[in-house]
């Protein structure tokens, strides 16, 4: 089963523990902190005590640098937000946003067939704009208006048990996709989809389209783009092919606008 909880920049040690029981009590096991406040905050005694015995998914949690490094193999981002971004993904319940992916696979969402990661920001700042914009979706827990601060290993528990459900419950085993599938037609990961971007900007770049000086928000709504449209890994190789010929030809346009060495351009 591909379900990622990842928690950027945490600071407090102890919700580090409270989201590894949260997930254990949902059967979940993939704990990935993006630079943490704590170095060693997995062996700190607040994180082990606020565990309450979920020992094995912090032995088995990773500490990485850069939100790229816990994206890896992942398709699908949700983000956890209380308030939509401007140019962001769209912003609904998770049990809405789960009934849906249910309602596309035709029963319990297969997880196994794409890598699914739920984000959660620090405590004190959220999640940031730049990282919400690279997720599908984000996720909000309706809540009471007039005090709506939940706690990440609340916030992750319910979140975890919504989706849960979604896979069917502790009854319903994921299955496996079939061996004849085809790689081409598989989901483009996180990592996939943020290198087609790079090529493609620097491809908008180089046709004078998109000024990196005053970009406005054009990567971003290029972003939300291509992950409404789900795109496969096949078709990251298309958009990248695309950029490529078009860095070749801007590349070689250069070369015979630029005058040889030592000569001089009369007007």
């Amino acid at each position: 089963m591909q379900t990622r909880f990842i928690l950027l920049n945490t600071s407090h040690a102890g919700n580090v523990g409270a989201a590894a029981r949260a997930m254990k009590t949902m059967g979940f096991d993939d704990l990935v902190l993006v630079a943490p406040r704590w170095a060693n905050v997995l062996r700190r005694e607040e994180t082990i005590q606020r565990a309450s015995g979920a020992l094995d998914v912090l032995d088995k949690a990773r500490i990485v640098d850069t939100l790229d490094e816990a994206l890896d193999g992942m398709t699908h981002l949700c983000a956890t937000a209380m308030i939509g971004r401007d140019f962001g993904p769209p912003t609904t319940t998770p049990r809405e946003h789960f009934a849906a992916l249910a309602k596309e696979a035709g029963g319990p969402v297969q997880a196994s067939q794409q890598g699914f990661a739920f984000l959660f920001g620090s405590e004190r700042f959220g999640m940031r704009n730049e990282d919400v914009y690279r997720c599908h979706v984000a996720l909000s827990i309706p809540s009471n208006p007039k005090f709506g601060s939940l706690n990440i290993g609340a916030a992750l528990q319910v979140i975890a048990y919504e989706w849960r459900l979604a896979l069917g419950g502790f009854d319903t085993q994921s299955e496996v996709p079939s061996s004849s599938a085809a790689v081409a037609d598989l989901p483009a990961d996180a990592a996939q989809v943020s290198g087609m971007l790079t090529h493609l900007e620097q491809a908008l770049v180089a046709l004078e389209f998109l000024d990196p000086a005053a970009p406005k928000k054009l990567m971003p709504r290029l972003n939300a783009l291509f992950n409404r449209a789900q795109v496969t890994r096949e078709e990251v190789h298309i958009v990248r092919g695309i950029a490529k010929a078009i860095l070749q030809r801007c590349n070689a346009y250069d070369v015979l606008a630029t005058p040889p060495t030592g000569s001089s351009l009369h007007r």
